[in-house]
């Protein structure tokens, strides 16, 4: 893996929704993620509730030193709605996702430092319990990715987004 400046985290701003909205409609987030941000005006109605912390749903920009270079998010699992996780019952459960923006920075190892610092970001408040995620069962890089950030496969499981991969990382 080349060597990078740190990977930090921020929260996003409604200055970043324009950035967003680009990532959002390139071909390796739209796989993933769906096409259903195609707008910014899509992308504003979708993501300003996170900024205003009006949502379940934390959302935070990657920072590569002082450049965005991706999304990340975070939520309690427990009482998610939407059909999602409706039979968790610890309180310090959490969700996340995540993408690198920019397609000329896959495959460089960044993806793996991003997960890491999300995950001890989350494990830095001692209510939290365990890190999960669900990836598609084709989204090889994205499991490759959590592996290596140390999270193991539990199960298939079928979502509202469909088949994905359930993957866990227990406190230390």
């Amino acid at each position: 893996m080349p060597a990078h400046p740190s990977v930090t985290l921020r929260l996003m701003t409604e200055q970043d929704l324009p950035l967003l909205h680009t990532w959002a409609n390139t071909p390796h987030w739209r796989e993933w993620w769906g096409d259903e941000l195609q707008t910014i005006e899509a992308v504003r109605e979708h993501y300003m509730p996170r900024v205003l912390l009006a949502s379940k749903v934390t959302p935070y920009i990657v920072m590569l030193g002082s450049k965005r270079i991706g999304y990340a998010q975070s939520y309690v699992v427990m009482g998610h709605g939407g059909g999602w996780w409706e039979d968790e019952t610890d309180p310090g459960a959490r969700g996340i996702d995540q993408s690198i923006g920019p397609v000329h920075l896959l495959n460089q190892g960044l993806g793996t430092l991003l997960v890491k610092t999300l995950v001890a970001q989350l494990f830095a408040d001692p209510a939290v319990t365990k890190i999960q995620t669900d990836p598609s069962p084709k989204n090889l890089r994205a499991i490759r990715c959590y592996e290596k950030a140390g999270f193991r496969r539990v199960k298939e499981v079928m979502t509202p987004d469909g088949p994905a991969v359930f993957m866990l990382k227990e406190r230390a």
